[in-house]
């Protein structure tokens, strides 16, 4: 069973990363491709191809000049520290022993505009780069089109040896549309969340970022390997609605 995220837009490289261990992305070869067109382009081309203010398309014009190969952990940093945001602050991944360390470097992947998918160990150098943004490559006109089945053949590869192949799909759209579903050899659930706002159940969308982070902790803390296994849920309030609820999309309440 593997749980899938988003990235996250902002990223802390202040601070050293706690973890211990380090691994290299899978996917680097195809990052130095991307990497390498994105550093060819002016600040004023970054800000029109990602739809950005001139600060932050100056900040990333900065970083892509600068990123380079090999990866150590003097000059990047461990992705599950490196993003922040919503799911990330749900996550807490500095609350990870060893062992859940461990068990989350094999049960839990993030999608990437640049990366393609990281383990949460995966070093990478700041970035940014959606995945809805359409950079021209020699593959096409989009990130999609430049990645792929590539993702999904990764994917099916970590699942080739369970017993049962799920996904939990704790991605956005953006995010898991650059999975081919059909290729996909695996079951897909995704988990939504609803916060009681003015007397009814709604996703909301500040709490359901953070409520994906919640879930991904519970998974990893608890070891669970199951589906069935994700009604225990209980993280900040939430819990499983089995009224709601269907196999392939389990809904998970929460009354303020």
């Amino acid at each position: 069973m593997i749980t899938l995220l988003s990235p996250a837009k902002t990223l802390n490289y202040k601070e050293a990363s706690s973890a211990k261990e380090a691994s290299i992305p899978e996917m680097l070869s195809e990052s130095e491709r991307l990497a390498s067109v994105l550093k060819k382009k002016s600040p004023k081309k970054i800000a029109e191809l990602m739809h950005v203010n001139e600060a932050i398309a100056q900040l990333n014009y900065e970083r892509y000049q600068v990123w380079n190969t090999p990866f150590d952990t003097e000059n990047a940093k461990q992705a599950i520290h490196a993003f922040q945001g919503d799911v990330y602050r749900g996550l807490k991944a500095d609350s990870f022993s060893e062992a859940d360390l461990k068990f989350a470097q094999s049960h839990l992947r993030i999608l990437s505009g640049l990366y393609g998918l990281l383990k949460p160990l995966d070093l990478m150098q700041a970035y940014r780069l959606e995945m809805g943004t359409k950079l021209k490559t020699t593959r096409g006109k989009n990130l999609y089109e430049f990645w792929k089945d590539r993702i999904t053949d990764k994917l099916n590869e970590s699942l080739e040896h369970d017993e049962e192949a799920i996904i939990i799909n704790l991605a956005s759209n953006e995010y898991f549309n650059s999975i081919n579903t059909k290729k996909l050899k695996a079951k897909v659930i995704t988990p939504t969340f609803k916060d009681l706002k003015n007397g009814e159940y709604k996703f909301i969308q500040t709490y359901g970022k953070e409520a994906r982070g919640y879930l991904s902790r519970y998974i990893i803390k608890n070891k669970v390997n199951r589906p069935e296994d994700l009604k225990g849920f209980d993280l900040e309030g939430y819990y499983y609605s089995s009224d709601m609820s269907t196999d392939a999309q389990p809904v998970f309440l929460r009354d303020h």
